[in-house]
């Protein structure tokens, strides 16, 4: 089962913009050559695939995409991958933000 983080700044007091807006998701991905915007993300499995429909940003990391979805102005990840914690690290940092566990 993979760990789900939030990238938020509802922890923080002093912070006069609470939320991360999509517009500011959409100006910080963008300017990521390694990330692209979908309004779709789609999970492929064995038996059937599912498709959520969302304001996503996928990474690209080798092989792999990994969806930053923004949903109530926080970004949400799942760790399915040991390389996803720095760039979770790297994002909250840009955009003053903290990372909680849920």
């Amino acid at each position: 089962m993979n760990q789900r983080f939030r990238i938020t700044r509802s922890m923080q007091e002093n912070n006069t913009e609470q939320s991360i807006s999509l517009e500011e998701c959409k100006d910080y991905f963008a300017s990521k050559s390694d990330f692209m915007y979908s309004h779709v993300f789609t999970v492929i499995g064995p038996e059937n695939t599912m498709s959520i429909e969302g304001d996503f940003f996928m990474w690209r990391h080798g092989d792999a995409e990994i969806p930053f979805r923004h949903y109530m102005g926080d970004i949400y990840v799942a760790i399915s991958n040991e390389a996803i914690v720095p760039k979770m690290i790297e994002i909250a940092a840009d955009l003053q933000a903290d990372v909680i566990e849920g």
